[in-house]
């Protein structure tokens, strides 16, 4: 059963965690993969042993050029911890993301991410970065994962997904919704 929260936001984080969890293992999935820039959202996984967690960060550059926003020592726990991090280029961004900021048009992947906007920020976010984790090679192809994102910051979506590599994008195929907001 879906769950719909009023509202997009931070403050639906840690539940969102607790169903996504909750899903995988009644589903006997082992890998969750989740967007988390500070650190905050992917912290709340620590200790979930007996899932594979890739955390899936903004890329080095995306706030500032040069810098990364997760601090070093997040990065650190949560890799002490037994989460992979992943810092690259965004899925729906790279290069349609440069011509759209140089020549003010419009590109494909842009269109694909305002059509998965359509079920709110947070779809887009979680089918971007259960992408970006299988391109990386930290989750296997061909299998069904949870994957979590959100509007602005902490996690208000979790989906059941099956990711495919990004020249096939087009093969994913989103088999559940968990939970995301009514109104964003």
């Amino acid at each position: 059963m879906t769950t719909y929260w009023p509202t997009a936001g931070k403050e639906h984080t840690e539940a969102t965690v607790k169903l996504a969890v909750e899903r995988a293992r009644s589903l006997g999935l082992k890998h969750l993969v989740i967007a988390s820039v500070t650190g905050y959202s992917a912290k709340l996984l620590l200790g979930q042993n007996d899932l594979e967690v890739v955390c899936v960060t903004h890329q080095a550059g995306f706030a500032q050029p040069g810098q990364q926003e997760m601090p070093q020592d997040v990065r650190r726990e949560l890799e002490g911890g037994g989460i992979k991090v992943l810092t690259t280029t965004h899925l729906m961004a790279g290069l349609d993301r440069a011509l759209r900021l140089k020549f003010q048009g419009l590109y494909p992947a842009e269109i694909i991410a305002s059509t998965l906007r359509l079920f709110g920020q947070g779809t887009k976010v979680a089918v971007e970065v259960a992408g970006m984790a299988l391109d990386a090679g930290l989750i296997p192809y061909g299998v069904d994962i949870v994957a979590l994102g959100g509007t602005s910051e902490g996690v208000d979506t979790a989906l059941v997904l099956r990711p495919a590599h990004s020249q096939n994008f087009f093969d994913t195929k989103i088999k559940e919704i968990i939970c995301k907001p009514r109104e964003f």
